[in-house]
């Protein structure tokens, strides 16, 4: 026996097990599991087996969900939605409450649970999951509270789909249906098919807090369970989180069907530790980031970038540190990496390391158990391009190289198609405050790594998917403005007349592209007749290489997005002042264009302008509220390059309501104008060009929308792109979109009234921007 002298002699950990009786009595309760439908457990199907990953020993038998059960799911789902959504925000925060309150009671059963479905730690899965998940219930119970007087005029979807992944189960579940829930939507969630455990344990809960039958169901299974609800066509939302690759896949399979969709994917975060950081802290903070959940994590700090002037001293100590760790059994609270999640994923881990010829590749010195584990590790030595610095290894596997400068240290960090996360670790505040800005990630942590809060946002950008999840921009996506739309009119250009009235002077428009007016590649162009039979000129039609221009003149103007927001306003109002100068000539424009007045469409045109000029310096971000000693920013930053197919039936309004925002909030702009009265675009050249805009900030390509709709939506260097046009393009731009995952807005054929409030403001503004959060610690 092991003396205390002689512990406080070695200072060694001994054993410190988590009993799992509680969890075992549960199961052997159960027995094998069916689905949860309609506030009940279904009979156990046909199915498989759930596994301990760190031992291999089968926990349950779980059903392999069909299409039948998805259609049970989300028939129940349906039939419950209505009641839901008629209950009061506060009624839903009632019972949302009790949801928190139950995963409080019930924390420890649900954290060991977790640990043995999953193979994390105990000491994760107790301190940092189980808060969360009775987190986001609480926080969401508030949003639920507040939503009629906060949010008037909005409504819920409907039934969404939530699609989970294995790595956090719990966690992900709450991420996705306590903002459904309060936004009285119900939910039809399939949980990973390696992990659906404790989301059939919280199901059980649900009865316990009197949730109606219905608005939570849950349906187990594979890959093809998923891909049944994906498709299901009476689901209205869908949230997924999971690989981007399968993001990718539902981005093409929901195209064009009109439903809502958020999506949480890969990431290849960077890890930028500066020679002036706390070498010790960035160090542990560093463990966290990388082993935490063993390092099966999306945001994992997974691509080190430490500056030269330290890097060896820096490589030194965190091999010692690694070398400290305790792998082992997940329910000893003395562990600190556990298991990998399934041998398959082990087997991939092994293989990507295994392909790598580059660097030094560096094991930790710990005991390695048998079964599904995986050494700390650590290759240093790679350049930018190398495999493993580029392509996402899901796994207790750190990658590093050296950075000189801050500048290279941003060029290095954002070398990926990923955009999720970013540590920076420097004691100067103002070099970190200088660079977050700069990283391409939806998050960013300074002098810290890893942390997470209902109340601010978490998502990424670029291939790391679109959408947030937590704050009221998480709750905005499961709403929707109240009320029915109308389908599109249609608009038809006007064909050449059999006696047309000619003018002896010919005026032919060019293309807008980089602040000046050039020429079509294809040499092509197209009358514009009135509908007196008046021909008005004409203009060129725009192909594939003038998008490929106008967008390279869209980023060398990318400096537009660092100019004040206040500079941003002068110009849209000086943008405003020339279009009223010239308000005579536009609406004889607009009249001979469209056979009506155009002084009321010049006017509101102006208005509008206006209002983005004011809006410009007051889209304010937030200081979100999170239990930190330390504050987490919420920045409105613009997309980038937003590409946009302009309406027909208010051919200067509509351009200029989509321009307007666009540039207001710092993005760039490849404008599609209308097709059937294009020349209202193209006479604001001149006022543009009278305004101080900077070139490439706005390009203007007149053409088909339909051959220009699929060249604009693959593009991958559009980072958004909106269409409001006529022409049935919905389906095309999300399909095409799915090439680097931009934003989209499309009308799906739906009608907007350009001369309504509703067709300015925060909705707009929100489309312009993506939410940053940049968690800032203060204190020594």
């Amino acid at each position: 026996m092991t003396k205390v002298r002689e512990i406080f002699d070695s200072m060694a950990y001994g054993p410190a097990p988590e009993s799992n009786a509680e969890v075992l009595a549960w199961l052997a309760k159960q027995g094998d599991f069916g689905h949860w439908i309609d506030g009940g457990f279904t009979k156990p199907g046909a199915g498989f087996a759930t596994r301990n990953p760190a031992t291999g020993a089968v926990l349950a038998q779980v059903t392999q969900g069909s299409s039948d059960d998805i259609d049970a799911a989300v028939k129940a789902a349906r039939r419950a939605q209505p009641k839901w959504a008629r209950l009061s925000g506060a009624a839903r925060a009632r019972y949302l409450y009790a949801l928190a309150r139950l995963v409080q009671k019930h924390a420890r059963l649900l954290a060991v649970l977790e640990t043995m479905d999953n193979g994390k730690p105990i000491r994760e899965a107790r301190d940092i999951d189980l808060p969360l998940v009775a987190r986001h219930f609480y926080y969401h119970a508030g949003l639920a509270q507040l939503l009629d007087s906060e949010l008037p005029g909005q409504e819920p979807l409907g039934v969404c789909a939530a699609v989970i992944p294995w790595n956090f189960p719990l966690l992900m579940l709450a991420w996705k249906v306590a903002p459904a829930l309060a936004a009285g939507n119900t939910v039809v969630l399939k949980p990973a098919e390696y992990t659906p455990l404790t989301a059939l344990l919280f199901a059980e809960l649900t009865r316990e807090a009197g949730l109606p039958k219905g608005v939570l169901n849950i349906v187990t299974g594979d890959g093809e369970t998923g891909a049944a609800l994906v498709n299901h066509p009476d689901v209205n939302k869908i949230a997924f989180t999971g690989s981007t690759a399968v993001g990718r896949s539902i981005r093409e399979a929901t195209a064009g069907t009109g439903k809502a969709l958020t999506l949480e994917l890969g990431g290849k975060s960077p890890y930028i530790v500066f020679d002036d950081a706390d070498i010790d802290s960035a160090i542990e903070g560093l463990v966290d980031a990388i082993w935490f959940n063993q390092g099966q994590v999306c945001c994992a700090g997974s691509r080190l970038l430490v500056q030269e002037g330290i890097a060896d001293r820096f490589h030194d100590k965190l091999k010692r540190r690694m070398d400290g760790l305790r792998l082992g059994d997940p329910l000893d609270k003395c562990i600190d990496v556990g298991a990998i999640i399934d041998p398959a994923q082990l087997a991939n881990i092994r293989a990507m390391v295994a392909a790598n010829t580059e660097g030094e590749t560096y094991y930790a010195a710990c005991a390695l158990p048998d079964g599904c584990f995986y050494p700390p590790t650590l290759i240093t030595g790679l350049q930018a391009a190398s495999t493993l610095m580029q392509e996402e290894i899901f796994g207790p596997v750190l990658v590093s190289m050296t950075f000189r400068t801050p500048a290279e240290a941003v060029e290095l960090a954002n070398n990926s198609r990923y955009g999720l996360a970013a540590t920076l670790w420097t004691e100067n505040i103002n070099l970190a405050l200088d660079l977050a800005p700069k990283l391409k990630a939806g998050v960013v942590w300074v002098n810290a790594t890893n942390l997470f809060d209902a109340a601010a946002g978490f998502g990424g950008v670029r291939e790391s998917g679109f959408g947030r999840e937590g704050g009221w921009e998480g709750l905005l996506a499961y709403l929707k403005p109240a009320g029915k739309t109308k389908p599109l009119p249609q608009f038809v250009a006007v064909p050449a007349p059999a006696n047309p009235e000619t003018q002896a002077i010919d005026r032919t428009a060019k293309l807008y592209i980089g602040g000046k007016q050039a020429r079509p590649d294809g040499g092509y162009s197209q009358p514009i007749w009135s509908p007196k039979g008046k021909l008005l000129g004409h203009i060129g039609l725009g192909n594939r290489k003038d998008i490929r221009n106008a967008v390279e003149a869209a980023h060398a103007a990318k400096g537009w997005a660092k100019a004040t927001a206040h500079s941003r306003a002068q110009i849209l109002y000086y943008i405003a002042e020339n279009l009223s100068a010239r308000a005579p000539e536009c609406a004889a424009r607009l009249r001979d264009l469209t056979g009506k007045s155009g002084e009321a469409e010049i006017e509101a045109a102006i208005n509008r302008l206006f209002s983005y000029a004011a809006w410009a310096d007051k889209f304010d971000g937030a200081v979100k509220s999170v239990p930190i000693r330390g504050v987490a920013l919420a920045m409105n930053e613009p997309c980038g390059v937003i590409a946009a197919l302009c309406p027909n039936e208010a051919p200067l309004l509509g351009l200029i309501s989509l321009m307007a925002p666009a540039i207001a909030m710092g993005n760039t702009c490849v404008l599609v104008p209308s097709e059937v009265a294009p020349l209202a675009a193209t006479d604001l050249y001149q006022v543009l060009d009278t305004s101080d805009l900077p070139a490439g900030v706005v390009n203007i390509v007149t053409g088909s929308h339909a051959e220009l709709a699929k060249p604009l939506a693959g593009h991958r260097d559009i980072d958004a792109i909106w269409s409001f046009s006529a022409a049935p393009l919905s389906a095309v731009i999300e399909k095409e979109s799915a090439g680097n995952l931009k934003r989209t807005w499309v009308n799906y054929g739906q009608s907007r009234d350009w001369f309504s409030p509703s067709s300015e403001g925060r909705t707009f503004l929100r489309a312009a921007t993506e939410v940053k959060t940049i968690w800032v610690p203060y204190g020594e």
